[in-house]
């Protein structure tokens, strides 16, 4: 009877655990912030995985501008222009304010390099040339920097589709 309860209230734990995870990520995409950010080269297919893209953003190509990388995870401040695609401002240094037209957006740095947890995009079979044209990742993003990709679209900032969840 007590081995029972014990699995039971970690089986419980677990779900909670799940659950919470799935309501962050649902108010992040119901209330953040609409923000493109520019692709860079990219592979575009995993014959191990099924279809996806492997995706990289040309903010975190600044070793190719001489902007140093930073060596632990913080945030980095874009500025929408018009169409929301965001461009690198700097670094945020810990208890900045951000100034009108700003964004901030949650990084990881991990085997040297800065992630921001978007960098796969999984798609249907057989819909690879749908995303071939794919130049921006769309991104929700709340005011603490949290994201997630919720599409990718064209040069002319059209959605292309959504991802496979």
């Amino acid at each position: 009877m007590k081995r029972g309860a014990v699995i039971f209230g970690g089986l419980a734990l677990v779900l909670l655990a799940l659950a919470f995870l799935v309501v962050q990520k649902e108010t992040v995409l119901a209330r953040g912030q609409l923000v493109l950010l520019r692709l860079a080269p990219v592979d575009p297919r995993s014959l191990i995985q099924g279809d996806y893209m492997v995706l990289d953003y040309a903010i975190n190509q600044g070793w190719r501008e001489g902007r140093e990388q930073p060596q632990e995870d913080g945030n980095v401040v874009l500025r929408l222009d018009e169409h929301h695609v965001g461009e690198f401002v700097r670094y945020e240094p810990p208890a900045s304010t951000l100034a009108p037209g700003e964004v901030r957006l949650r990084f990881r740095i991990r085997n040297s390099q800065m992630r921001l947890g978007a960098e796969a995009f999984f798609f249907q079979e057989g819909h690879a040339e749908r995303y071939a044209t794919a130049r921006y990742g769309e991104l929700r993003v709340m005011d603490n920097g949290t994201s997630v990709l919720v599409g990718l679209r064209d040069e002319n900032y059209q959605p292309l589709g959504s991802a496979i969840h």
